[in-house]
């Protein structure tokens, strides 16, 4: 069952730090504000992307019950456009050379289309992911001395879910089924299909946890040596080596629902989606900021505040974030995302 877990985000601390127990240290809290509300029958807002020359927010959605939709939406939270991808899901969105990329998961594709689209703009298939399969074993130790392998199977699915660019514009994707991070040489010039490399697969990037998504959002550090990754089902946020082998450690511990993260230069920030909540991490790992909470539902069916944020992207002093509200248990009743009726993007100021 899904529940708001203050106590985890106090936790969050490099491993081998000291948790945040002192009230006086908690993280400064940052109201949000509704930014746009998706139309009737579009549902479960998940990747976010921006244009930042003109402030446009580009939200996907991640529906296996109803046709999905990319949006356009203007500064104000206007619906500018509506793209139809049916039944194909979507993940991760990225803005480059004045194109939105998608993360089609149903495909196991990379694409895109232009920032202006409209319902009859073509879209461009950029890659096709490979499978790769199993991750291998974890080696887990225990206080006792004792260690677990833990041993990952894969269907052998593709599944793209976060993705970030380097400033040479190479795109680089999780994979949150195998275990994987991909590269894409040049993504915004290359001749398509482009080639796909393995850049990382590692057990560390799958889990045998809740939500079942290992590898998911993405973040570099300022220099872009190390990358920044949430394992979604670990509550975990790693760092990942550029350099060598790639060596992976665990920055972050305890960030229940690690999804799509975001570096500004000073803080991580990451959505905790089963925190219903945004955290924003210092060097140090320790959780600096918080913004959002869940607050019930508004009479018009839409969540008050956060509810399973998944992505945010930044416009200036804003931060924007997709509330994905999906029900994630079987038993009816169990999840205040079953009483969602009108899905939201929620944006926060961010401080100086």
């Amino acid at each position: 069952m899904k529940k708001f877990w203050w106590a985890c985000l106090a936790a969050v601390a490099m491993v081998g730090g000291p948790a945040v127990a002192d009230p006086a240290d908690a993280p400064r809290f940052i109201e949000t504000q509704v930014f746009a509300t998706l139309p009737d029958g579009v549902r479960y807002p998940e990747g976010i992307t921006a244009d930042p020359a003109t402030g446009a927010i580009y939200a996907a959605t991640f529906d296996q019950g109803a046709p999905n939709k990319l949006l356009r939406f203007d500064r104000n939270g206007r619906l500018q456009a509506s793209k139809d991808f049916g039944s194909q899901i979507m993940l991760g969105l990225g803005f480059a050379a004045n194109k939105v990329y998608i993360l089609n998961m149903g495909a196991s594709k990379l694409q895109r289309i232009a920032a202006d689209f409209d319902a009859a703009t073509p879209v461009e298939d950029v890659a096709s992911f490979p499978s790769i399969g199993t991750p291998g074993t974890r080696t887990v130790l225990n206080p006792d001395g004792s260690a677990d392998a833990v041993t990952y199977g894969s269907s052998g699915f593709p599944a793209p879910n976060a993705l970030v660019f380097d400033h040479a514009n190479n795109a680089y994707v999780s994979d949150s089924f195998q275990g994987a991070i991909f590269r894409i040489a040049n993504a915004t010039g290359c001749a398509t299909p482009c080639p796909v490399t393995t850049f990382a697969h590692d057990p560390m990037l799958a889990t045998s946890g809740f939500p079942p998504f290992g590898a998911n959002g993405l973040a570099f550090n300022a220099d872009e040596t190390v990358m920044y990754i949430a394992n979604t089902g670990d509550n975990r946020v790693l760092s990942m080596s550029m350099a060598g082998a790639h060596a992976i450690d665990v920055f972050a511990e305890g960030v229940h629902g690690a999804d799509g993260l975001l570096f500004d230069g000073a803080r991580l920030w990451a959505c905790a989606n089963q925190g219903d909540t945004v955290v924003a991490l210092n060097a140090s790992a320790r959780p600096v900021m918080r913004a959002g909470e869940f607050s019930g539902i508004a009479p018009d069916g839409t969540p008050r505040g956060l509810l399973f944020p998944a992505s945010l992207v930044r416009v200036g002093d804003w931060m924007y974030v997709t509330n994905l509200a999906l029900p994630l248990t079987a038993k009816v009743g169990d999840e205040p995302e079953e009483d969602v009726t009108r899905w939201t993007l929620s944006r926060f100021h961010i401080p100086r």
